[in-house]
């Protein structure tokens, strides 16, 4: 599958946030501390898009061989058990009448360590991280309300340049949706499908999971569901209730249980 096109409208996207960054820093006086080393982002949990997934999971496989690439993957599995419970802690939250507010609030805290950090705290694919790395360390306007790093050194109470990440995200859902639309995928749910890092890393996406479509007519089937992870072992829950853990949070919307 040829994604060129797409690929290069994503990274004008990309391009474009980095040009933004570089103009709310150079907007604030002393706000943004990021620097070589500070990894606070990397242990930030947030979920990627369709096209952001695809994209990340291509430079990874054009990257990695050998240990590296097995060192990056057993990492991904390490995270990928982490998510499931933080998110399955939050499902179980919602059940219980837990607001999507506090729970978005507690998912915004948890810390889970990217697989794509090194040892030395250095990402070891910087130059196509995913478009939340490259913003995390300006103000974020996020459902109307403001977000920023915990690092950085912008006050309460006042007034900054910010970044729209609801802007952000209609952006790359168009991106996958064109994405989808090229492959003429059966699966009507595909570009509303978001995955951690560590499930973009691991995921084979070849035309049959994409659900691509070689025929003129488009069968609509479901979206298909990422394999159990390794996490499943400890749940406590009976089989039954499988059907109801599909729990994502992406960045910007509330919770819903599908």
């Amino acid at each position: 599958m040829d994604f060129t096109n797409i690929f290069e409208k994503y990274e004008a996207l990309v391009a474009e946030v980095d040009k933004a960054f570089k103009t709310v820093s150079e907007q604030t006086d002393d706000g943004i501390k990021c620097g070589k080393g500070c990894s606070d982002c990397c242990h930030a949990l947030f979920d990627l898009t369709l096209v952001e997934a695809i994209y990340l999971n291509r430079k990874f496989n054009e990257n990695f061989r050998g240990m590296k690439r097995s060192t990056v993957m057993q990492r991904s599995d390490v995270a990928d058990r982490s998510i499931h419970k933080i998110k399955r802690r939050a499902f179980k939250a919602s059940q219980a009448g837990t607001s999507a507010h506090e729970i978005i609030k507690e998912i915004s805290l948890a810390r889970v360590r990217c697989p794509l950090l090194g040892d030395d705290d250095l990402c070891e694919l910087y130059d196509f991280r995913p478009l939340t790395c490259r913003i995390y360390g300006v103000p974020m306007n996020i459902g109307g309300e403001a977000h920023s790093c915990t690092k950085s050194g912008f006050s309460s109470g006042k007034s900054y340049p910010t970044i729209n990440m609801d802007n952000l995200q209609t952006k790359l859902v168009a991106l996958s949706t064109e994405l989808t639309e090229s492959i003429n995928s059966k699966l009507k749910a595909l570009p509303e499908m978001i995955v951690p890092v560590s499930m973009a890393l691991v995921t084979d996406y070849t035309p049959e999971y994409l659900g691509e479509n070689t025929g003129n007519a488009k069968e609509e089937v479901e979206a298909p569901v990422a394999a159990p992870s390794e996490a499943c072992s400890t749940c406590s829950e009976d089989k039954s209730a499988c059907a109801n853990c599909n729990y994502t949070v992406s960045l910007g919307a509330a919770p819903d249980a599908e």
